[in-house]
């Protein structure tokens, strides 16, 4: 099996840290639909500001808030506006699998909204190599 990526909000801003909450990251669900990410999907949250890293898993706010609220013991690790990555992952059996397969890539302004709307994509070359893609 190969872990690849599979979505991932790049710089959007923590908006608030409950740590007397159920654990979880609470997402804007409108931001989680333009990424393909879905409610109790575990993902991977890491802090550009401090390299904390975790895992926990996806609960919906208030669609249109633009929220990012960790939860529980996650909120020991970020700050209201620190930037972090949120990454979904996807399992492959093999390589060639990651043809298909286009990640959606969001990038965030400070006010989380939506800055960029990207995509990841990996071609084949005439010599066996795999090319990245970013469109």
């Amino acid at each position: 099996m190969i872990k690849v990526i599979r979505a991932k909000l790049h710089g959007i801003r923590v908006t608030g840290a409950e740590l007397n909450y159920h654990g979880s990251v609470t997402l804007d669900p409108e931001i989680c639909r333009q990424a393909g990410m879905y409610p109790l999907e575990f993902v991977y949250v890491w802090n550009k500001n401090t390299g904390q890293r975790l895992s926990t898993y996806i609960i919906h706010g208030e669609p249109g808030s633009r929220c990012c609220i960790l939860n529980g013991a996650a909120a020991r690790t970020c700050q209201p506006g620190d930037e972090v990555i949120i990454c979904a992952v996807e399992y492959l059996h093999k390589p060639e699998e990651l043809y298909g397969l286009r990640p959606q890539v969001l990038l965030f302004n400070g006010d989380n909204t939506v800055a960029e709307h990207l995509q990841y994509g990996v071609s084949g070359a005439e010599d066996g190599e795999f090319l990245f893609e970013l469109s």
